[in-house]
C-alpha cells in the first residue's frame, strides 16, 4: 500500500510540475526557431485546412494562437459543415465565431458545402475533388504553407483522413509548387492520456534534438482555446462527454502543438502530435497535442 502511495504522490508531482512549466514556458521550445518566425521578414499566408466546424479549435488552437502572435496571415478551408446530424448551418455560423476569439478575419474563413462531400463515418471523400478545391483556394489566397491532419487524422476520423489523402494527391501533382505542407500528427493513446506530463516530456524533447527541427508551440492562453470550444454550441454534449472520460487528454489537445520540420528524413515524434512523416511530396510539420 505505502509503495501504491508514494506511486500516486510521485505522479501527482510530475503533473503539477509539468503543468507549470507550461504556464511559464516561452511559445515556442527552442526559442526563436525559423518556424513561422515573424523575423524571417516575410509573413506568411497560411492556410488551415479541415473536415468539419470545431476543428479548428479542438486540434490546431495552439498553432493558429501562435501563428497570429507572429503576424500571419492564417486562412482556413472547412470541407463540410459538420452536417451528419442535421445541424450544418448552425455548425456553420459557430465555426465562424470560434474564429473571432481565435482572430481569424470572416472573409479568411471559408465553409464548403459540396453534395460529394458531406460530412459522416460512412462517408468517403473523392480525393481528386478534395486537391481540386484546395488547389483553387491556394491561388485565391496566394497561400505559401499548408497545415492538415496526417494520416490518420488525430481521432481516426475517416473523414479527416481524406482531407490529408486530398492534399496528398495535390502536392504530387504538383513537384514544382511554391508551398510548403504541414501535416498534424496522430500519436499512441498512452501519450494522449499522460496529461501535462507528456507535454513536459515534448518540450525536453525537441530542445534536445539534434537537428534542431522540433519545435513545442505552447499555449499559454488556455482560456481563448475553451472560448473559442464553447462557440460549437451544438457539441457541448460531445465535449462534455469526452472531457469526463478523458479530461487529462484534453488538457495536453489545449496546450501544447509539437511543430517539427523534416528534411527528407522519417520522424515520428508525438501525438496528435504533427508526425513528421516526410516523403518527397511533404516538408511535415510536427503538431502534437
Amino acid at each position: 500500500m505505502a509503495w501504491f502511495l508514494a506511486a500516486i504522490a510521485v505522479s501527482i508531482s510530475l503533473w503539477v510540475i509539468s503543468l507549470s512549466r507550461i504556464l511559464s514556458s516561452s511559445s515556442c521550445v527552442p526559442s526563436n526557431p525559423p518556424f513561422f518566425r515573424a523575423g524571417s521578414g516575410k509573413k506568411r499566408n497560411v492556410l488551415l485546412v479541415i473536415a468539419h466546424p470545431d476543428d479548428e479549435s479542438m486540434f490546431f488552437a495552439p498553432t493558429i494562437l501562435f501563428l497570429n502572435s507572429e503576424g500571419h496571415n492564417i486562412h482556413i478551408l472547412c470541407i463540410s459543415t459538420g452536417n451528419a446530424e442535421g445541424v450544418g448551418n448552425n455548425r456553420k455560423e459557430e465555426i465562424y465565431r470560434a474564429c473571432a476569439i481565435l482572430k481569424i478575419p470572416l472573409q479568411q474563413v471559408k465553409v464548403l458545402d459540396h453534395p460529394c462531400l458531406q460530412d459522416g463515418f460512412k462517408n468517403t471523400w473523392d480525393h481528386e475533388l478534395l486537391a481540386r478545391l484546395i488547389e483553387d483556394e491556394i491561388k485565391v489566397w496566394d497561400i505559401d504553407s499548408l497545415i492538415t491532419f496526417d494520416d490518420f487524422g488525430v481521432s481516426g476520423h475517416p473523414n479527416h483522413r481524406d482531407v490529408h489523402h486530398g492534399i496528398r494527391m495535390l502536392l504530387s501533382a504538383n513537384k514544382q509548387r511554391k508551398f510548403e505542407a504541414w501535416e498534424l500528427v496522430s500519436r499512441s493513446i498512452f501519450r494522449k492520456y499522460t496529461g501535462p506530463l507528456d507535454v513536459w516530456l515534448s518540450t525536453v524533447s525537441s530542445s534536445y534534438y539534434r537537428q534542431k527541427q522540433i519545435y513545442c508551440l505552447l499555449n499559454n492562453r488556455p482560456s481563448k482555446s475553451y472560448l473559442a470550444m464553447a462557440e460549437h454550441q451544438s457539441q457541448w454534449v460531445w465535449y462534455v462527454s469526452m472531457i469526463e472520460l478523458a479530461p487529462l487528454c484534453q488538457i495536453r489537445i489545449l496546450l501544447l502543438n509539437i511543430v517539427s520540420m523534416t528534411n527528407r528524413i522519417h520522424v515520428y515524434f508525438m501525438y496528435e502530435n504533427l508526425r513528421a512523416q516526410l516523403s518527397q511530396d511533404f516538408t511535415i510539420l510536427d503538431i502534437v497535442l
